[in-house]
Formats: C-alpha cells, structure tokens, sequence
C-alpha cells in the first residue's frame, strides 16, 4: 500500500507551463544575520541515514538538556529517543496511544516540544488527534509521572485531514500552535479567512499559567485580543494546512512552508512580532487566486517568499530550518531548507540583501530518504530529517562546487589468470608543486593488493593510498611521477577509474 503525503490529499491538477519555482520579493524579517558566501547554485544537500525501525515518524526535537539526544513522534502514539553514540531506542520514552486517534493518513501523534525548563521539569508538549472523534489537542506530558493534561482542543470530526500540528516554543516564551484549514478540498468552511474559528491559523499561547476557565492564558499581545468575535489565540491566518513552520535561532524570524491545493507550494518569512499577517488561503494558493469571494483588500495579504508548482512529482511541502550550524557555516549557513515530500527534491532560501531572497533547487534526497515529514536542527544547529515509509532518521549534509581538478591519472593495465599489474602515470596540471602528495582509490569487489612500487602503499578495506617518498614527494607544475601495483583478482580484473589526489579528483587520462 502507497502512503499518501501527511500533508497533502488533494488531488494535483497543476499546469506544465508553471515556473519552476518563484522567489518574491519581501520585506526583510529584520537586521541582516551572517550568511553562507556560497551561492546558493553551489550547493548541494546530502542525506545519510543513522538509524531505521521507526513507525511512521511525524516530528523530531533535540531537547536543550545536555543529553544530545533525539525525540521522534511516531504517528500511532509513541515518542522514540535516538542518540548518536547508542542508536534509536527501543523501548519508547512515552506512549499516548490509547488516546490517539491514528485512523486517517494526517492523523495521529503529530508535534512535540519540550518545555522551556524541560531540562528540571521533563515536561513535554503533545499535539495530537484524539480518540474518539479526531479533535486536534493540545495536552502536557509529564515524562517523571507520565501525566497527560489536556490544554486545548479544536473539533476536526468531519474529515481527516489538514489537521496541522506542529508546536514550537518561540524566542518570547509562547507556545506557537498550527492548525490546518479542517480538510476536505478547498476550504470548505472557509476557515483560512475567518477569524471566529481556530482552524486554518497558528496559535500563541501562554502555556506556564492558566487564566478563568482555559488550562492557558492568551498574551495580551496578541493581534487580535479584544477583536469581537476574533478568537484571540490567533497569531497569524490564511493558511491552508501549515504542516512544519520554525523559527530562525538567528534573529527570531518565522518560517511556514503552507501546503498547497493542487497549483503551488508556498514558503512564508515573517519578521519577529509580526503578529496577525493574513497569509492569503482560501483567497489565494501563492500568489495565484483561488476563490474570489474569500478575498479581502489585497493590501491585507502577505506574499510568499518563494513558491514551486505541483509538477514533476512535486506533491507537498515540507518546512524545514534555517541552518545556523558550525559545521557547514561556510557553505550553508542562513540558509533555509526544505523538501518536497513526493519528489524528494531539496529546496534552499536565504535573504540576498537587497530586501528579496534567492533561492534554488539544491538536491534531490531521494536514493537515501524518500518522503521526508520533518526537519529539525540539534542544538549546535545541525540537521536531521525523517522519513515516513519506510521510518528511518537521517543526517543532512552539505557540499560546495567540486575543486578544479589540478591532477590527471593515466593508467596501464595487464591482467592473468588470478592477477594483474597497474602501471599510474600521476601528472600535476596545476599551477603550484604538489608537496606531500597521496593518491588514493578503490580496487574492485574480489581483488587485494599483493605489492607496489614508486610509492609508500597502505590498505584500508578496498581502499589503497599510494603517497609520495623522498625521492618523489614533490610533483612540480607539468612533471608527473611512475607508481604502479600488482593485485591478485578472483574474476574481475577491471581497474581502478576513480583517483584522489590529496583529496581532488583527478581527471583520467589515456594511458
């Protein structure tokens, strides 16, 4: 059975004329931060898997309390635990299923937060859809007592999807909420654009007290405190199915990637405290209108930052991060990422100076991590994502343009029976002499290297690094130097067609 995208059911009826994606001008969110000085057509995301075995995951979190631990939601209820040096659990730390209504496809456990001071109360926040009747809840966890109070509830009971559920505590100390438009196709109860209703919106709640008769207080600073008929916990409106939003550790900006109907994807940047933005659903999906009679004056919508259409198996954003990581801060820091759930593709926003945004398609994660439903950044502000089905965790990555080549590699083979002889040819076709030069490479599946000459050979598996001796050690602009080996085979006598020298690819040239 093909899962269909948690984020999306609707059907995908978009035109092949779109553009593939549409960066808008913006307003930007604040004070410019320190970005990456590769541009964003350089760079390359990678995904490598760390861990498999989970069940259908809907959300991560690195809780900031000294543990370096991943918290994973599994949408039947269960909260996994992943650590770097130990592995996925498996014994789950909580288990909500009993009160868990998993039964549509967007249903479920479907956001966590740890509490401001979790490190002392172990207090997690759950968003989730309820039994018996699918309500989308918000409820406190307590891990030490395994404590289960529900906050706040918003009757979902007609259909089954767009139910949100991200929850994130922002920089001010609130908890932010997402909560879909109420499912269906086209917003049938006209929630985007609706005030007096807490579907289709994202919610700022006081959750550390309660006031009269809510488990929560509304802050006083909410945009629409006061507004008669306005529920007051909205922070921000017009949205369709908000499935991952964040905020930027950097400056507090927040990100929402809002899923589409059937034309386009669409990524919104607000500045800090810009509460009550009228993110456009169902007046429009991006910039494109939708349903005329939903609209308000256009100066009450906020414009998307960047858009992509449903086509070429695009079929649901998935919001991620803003990469503030030391890791890859040369290459991709400032940079917000995201992914398309279908089509694997990775996308990548930063602030370009001028008060717009670039942005470019900066990979496709699909041969290590299909149908990603969540990213999150650890608390050094590295990546991870997961991915539905199968369930796996994964490590993102990232790479900058390939270094010009500086070296060529000819080589010269003779194969026998069981054996054969190599004889390399390693020219230095840059500019400066390659000192302390050492050339590596693989040897095919069934062989081992038996000697070799012209260098200082060593053997790591398949892998074999050829360095430089004294009387080779430097290879001038021009000059090349003689090396070779012998390698016994058990079949295959193919040779090696890849080399690195001192960590560049080296062109191959004929012998």
């Amino acid at each position: 059975m093909v899962a269909l995208p948690l984020a999306l059911l609707a059907p995908l009826t978009a035109s092949a004329s779109m553009p593939s994606g549409t960066a808008q001008e913006a307003a930007p969110a604040e004070a410019p931060v320190e970005t990456a000085a590769v541009p964003l057509e350089d760079l390359t995301a990678l995904s490598t898997q760390v861990a498999s075995g989970l069940r259908r995951p809907t959300s991560l979190i690195a809780p900031d309390d000294g543990t370096g631990r991943l918290l994973i939601t599994e949408k039947l209820g269960t909260v996994r635990a992943y650590h770097p040096d130990t592995g996925l659990e498996t014994t789950p730390i909580l288990d909500i299923s009993e009160v868990v209504d998993p039964s549509g496809n967007e249903s479920g456990l479907l956001g966590i937060a740890p509490a401001p001071d979790f490190t002392e109360s172990q207090v997690l926040y759950l968003s989730y859809t309820a039994l018996p009747d699918g309500d989308v809840t918000l409820a406190r966890y307590g891990l030490d007592d395994s404590s289960l109070d529900v906050l706040l509830t918003q009757e979902h009971a007609e259909f089954d999807n767009h139910n949100g559920g991200q929850i994130v505590f922002g920089p001010d100390g609130y908890l932010y909420w997402a909560i879909g438009d109420g499912g269906g196709s086209g917003d049938p109860f006209s929630s985007g654009q609706r005030l007096d209703t807490l579907l289709g919106k994202i919610l700022r709640l006081d959750v550390s007290d309660s006031c009269g008769d809510l488990n929560y207080c509304v802050p006083s600073d909410n945009p629409f405190v006061g507004v008669e008929g306005a529920r007051e916990e909205i922070w921000t409106y017009g949205v369709r199915n908000p499935w991952k939003f964040s905020f930027d550790p950097a400056d507090g900006s927040l990100w929402i990637a809002d899923v589409g109907q059937g034309g386009y994807e669409e990524i919104n940047h607000l500045a800090p405290g810009q509460g009550g933005a009228n993110l456009g659903w169902s007046c429009r999906e991006g910039l494109t209108e939708f349903d005329p009679e939903q609209c308000p004056d256009a100066s009450e919508l906020t414009d998307p930052i960047y858009t992509y259409p449903l086509t070429g198996g695009n079929c649901a954003v998935i919001g991620g991060q803003v990469y503030r990581g030391a890791e890859y801060a040369d290459l991709a820091g400032g940079t917000y990422i995201a992914v398309d759930y279908c089509s694997s593709r990775v996308f990548g926003i930063r602030a370009d100076g001028n008060g717009g945004y670039d942005a470019a398609e900066i990979g496709n994660i699909g041969q290590t991590s299909t149908q990603v439903t969540s990213i999150a950044a650890t608390v050094d502000g590295e990546l991870y994502t997961v991915n539905d089905l199968p369930g796996g965790l994964h490590r993102l990555s990232f790479e900058g343009p390939a270094a010009a080549s500086t070296c060529a590699v000819s080589v010269d083979a003779q194969t026998w029976g069981t054996g054969l002889t190599a004889d390399i040819t390693v020219t230095n076709t840059g500019e400066e002499p390659l000192t302390g030069w050492s050339l590596s490479f693989e040897l095919a599946a069934g062989q081992g290297l038996i000697s070799g000459w012209g260098a200082a050979f060593s053997t790591s598996g398949s892998t074999v690094t050829a360095q430089g001796e004294a009387h080779n050690e430097t290879i001038a602009p021009g000059a090349s130097v003689a090396l070779g080996f012998v390698a016994s085979h058990g079949g295959n006598n193919s040779t090696p067609s890849v080399f690195t020298l001192n960590e560049g690819a080296c062109v191959l040239a004929d012998a």
